[in-house]
């Protein structure tokens, strides 16, 4: 039995996609690809620049050609998309065709701490806003990404998700 090639981790931003695929592709000896970062690095800017600059609409046209191009890769990896990556474009669709779907479902308090702690400035969705308007935006965006998110084929639930947890969800899956 092998292992999936691909592996696309969704959830609410602040869920820990990027720090538990770094640890899992690590794991797994796969490459980890950040579609954020990836995004950035292939347009020569920032995601808040680009959603400054061209608008939201653009920044998901652009999201959904760098997930194509990255779900056409053949090797193994782990991809970490952005929080609204698979509400757009018919992605959650392209992803589940292409790979493995790992929703992380994280608590909304552990989402909030996480936000408001330091990183909601870099996040263009939550910038300037207070820790009340945050929890009011991350109820809203439940509520619309939900649905998405819970179409992956693997639901991992709790504050820290565990890479073991993962690989015997991932065998389950696999001999099914």
């Amino acid at each position: 039995m092998r292992l999936p090639l691909k592996i696309v981790l969704v959830g609410m931003p602040g869920s820990g996609k990027s720090t538990f695929g770094r640890q899992l592709a690590r794991e797994l000896n796969f490459v980890f690809i950040d579609l954020d970062h990836h995004i950035e690095k292939e347009e020569g800017r920032l995601i808040k620049d680009i959603f400054a600059e061209d608008g939201e609409g653009k920044f998901r046209e652009l999201e959904t050609k760098y997930l194509t191009e990255a779900l056409k890769n053949v090797e193994g990896f782990v991809l970490s998309t952005g929080g609204g990556t698979p509400c757009f474009n018919d992605n959650m669709e392209l992803i589940n065709e292409k790979g493995i779907a790992v929703f992380l479902d994280v608590p909304l308090e552990t989402i909030h701490r996480r936000l408001t702690k330091d990183s909601a400035s870099q996040r263009p969705m939550f910038f300037g806003m207070s820790a009340g308007d945050i929890t009011l935006k991350l109820k809203d965006l439940i509520a619309v990404r939900g649905p998405y998110y819970e179409q992956a084929k693997i639901k991992l639930s709790g504050e820290d998700p565990s890479t073991e947890l993962l690989m015997s969800e991932l065998m389950t899956l696999l001999r099914n």
